[in-house]
């Protein structure tokens, strides 16, 4: 249900995950991710509560970030890690959060690095160049 191009459908997602965990009911595993990254942004809790804001549209005009997109890297982040896709992230996962002490910050350095090259691939048309991704998050992780 996560994955897809319905934004309007993963953001209710979002939604109906962070209720069934407010309300203590059974998590699925991938709800379980999802509302651990919920749980560690308050700041989004009322957007992701909000079903009027599940549909806002989150524009870098309005200075604001995008809390849905937001985390969505951090689940994509930790996908890859715990797939080591591409070969080689998990390790640098794991000296990021030794470095920055813990997962969350990890995953913030990550999205720097993901970012940039999901941005470049757009840019090109191209996908995404897994090697220059890695070597941004060697740099990151100064290894």
């Amino acid at each position: 249900m996560l994955y897809g191009n319905d934004r309007s459908q993963m953001r209710r997602y979002f939604h109906e995950t962070w209720k069934k965990y407010k309300e203590n009911r059974p998590l699925e595993p991938l709800e379980s991710l999802i509302a651990h990254v919920i749980a560690a942004h308050p700041e989004y809790h009322n957007y992701i509560e909000s079903p009027e804001d599940v549909e806002r549209d989150f524009t870098p005009e309005q200075g604001q970030t995008n809390p849905f997109l937001h985390m969505g890297m951090h689940l994509a982040i930790r996908e890859q890690s715990m797939t080591d896709q591409p070969p080689g992230v998990r390790e640098v996962y794991i000296a990021l959060t030794r470095r920055f002490g813990g997962d969350h910050e990890a995953e913030h350095q990550m999205m720097e690095c993901l970012g940039e090259a999901l941005w470049n691939a757009q840019r090109a048309g191209t996908e995404a160049d897994p090697e220059k991704y890695l070597e941004c998050l060697r740099k990151r992780a100064g290894m």
